[in-house]
């Protein structure tokens, strides 16, 4: 309103202007204006610092009750040229695009909420005009409260199932081209990485374990209430390292026991689904070398079976400091099913790391049933992590 009447008050006066005879009236109108344009000026500042001071207070009202919320993301981008008996062609992919929310409590800043939200391509739509549309699914949704037991923490409801995601940090560190042995299509096929239930994780220098008890459908599984599935992960670090987290220019060896005794698996047509597996894992800055041994106890028949996987990763900065970014990937995985049929699987590759949120990998993948090449594939991948 100010300025309304501090603008009109200057049209009169250049009105007035307009009609003076002497220059001394000119030149003290002239003054007047260049005051009154000032007034005006140190107004609109004053308007647009309340402005901006009510905004900064309405957002401080959007504030979580948790004192710290950390956002974060991860996403891995690709382009494939196949040359397979099902699927040939060349197409650029987003294979997983994660968003993840964790919020700390105030009381114990170790005790936090998380949600993960991933896209996927839901290809089995049955209304045409969304077939294969791109979809949001919940990946994670749990309370974790630390030290409810000596050593040990613990994640209450949709929550990480205790073997995929520590193989993943310090085992197989390229989930963005590849699932590990146990959950890779043309590999064991036997679970995967989250489902509804709690799992205790313990953390001490010279061992670690989770211990879960879960729906076992997976978190994108129809659970029909038949049977839980109770899983475990076992693992002593010989190094003393199991309360670090892994990191590449770290030195480690871990040895670990792992598996699930699932009872009356809905996924696995309501047949038990027992397996257990053996893995180690060497790690020192120039290279990483791991291997594992899986075997099913009971099973349907199109998941009876066993077999190993090796993999490793060499860093070429032990040839020169101009390639510390760069490094060479390989990987070997052998699942033979009790039907007789057998699955191969070789993935060989380069990568760069651009930068710490950025690492791109160029890598070949032959995927082999019964001794025929079923994929024969050149990937290029982004992986973004912010």
């Amino acid at each position: 309103m100010k300025k309304i009447v501090l603008s009109a008050v200057a049209m009169s006066m250049m009105a007035t202007a307009a009609t003076a005879s002497t220059s001394s009236e000119l030149n003290e109108l002239k003054a007047q204006m260049a005051a009154m344009a000032e007034k005006i000026a140190q107004l609109e500042a004053k308007q647009a610092e309340a402005v901006d001071t009510k905004t900064i207070e309405n957002a401080s009202q959007l504030t979580s009750k948790s004192p710290v919320i950390e956002l974060s993301g991860k996403h891995y981008l690709g382009f494939v040229s196949n040359d397979g008996t099902e699927d040939e062609g060349n197409r650029f992919e987003t294979r997983r695009n994660y968003l993840q929310a964790q919020g700390f409590f105030e009381d114990n800043p170790k005790n936090y909420f998380r949600i993960t939200l991933d896209t996927f391509q839901n290809t089995g739509e049955k209304d045409a005009k969304d077939d294969d549309s791109w979809e949001v699914r919940l990946k994670y949704a749990y309370l974790y409260l630390d030290n409810v037991l000596p050593y040990t923490g613990v994640e209450i409801g949709q929550s990480h199932r205790p073997w995929i995601d520590y193989e993943e940090h310090g085992g197989w560190n390229y989930r963005s081209i590849s699932k590990v042995l146990v959950e890779a299509d043309a590999g064991a096929h036997l679970t995967n990485s989250a489902d509804l239930g709690v799992n205790f994780k313990t953390k001490t220098p010279h061992f670690s374990s989770e211990l879960g008890l879960f729906n076992g459908e997976g978190y994108h599984g129809f659970e029909d209430g038949e049977g839980l599935s109770a899983e475990w992960r076992l693992t002593g670090h010989l190094l003393g390292t199991g309360k670090e987290k892994r990191k590449d220019n770290m030195t480690y060896a871990d040895v670990s026991f792992f598996g699930q005794w699932n009872d009356m698996s809905n996924k696995h047509h309501n047949v038990d689904l027992n397996w257990y597996g053996v893995h180690a894992v060497y790690n020192q800055p120039e290279f990483l070398l791991a291997a594992q041994y899986v075997n099913t106890e009971d099973a349907f028949i199109d998941y009876m079976g066993d077999g190993w996987s090796v993999n490793g990763e060499f860093r070429l900065a032990t040839l020169s400091e101009d390639m510390k970014d760069y490094g060479i990937i390989g990987r070997y995985d052998s699942w033979d099913l009790d039907s007789g049929e057998e699955r191969k699987r070789t993935i060989a590759g380069l990568t760069y790391q651009y930068s710490k949120y950025v690492e791109f990998i160029a890598n070949y993948l032959n995927e082999e049933i019964d001794g025929t090449d079923e994929t024969d594939a050149v990937m290029l991948t982004a992986e973004v992590n912010w």
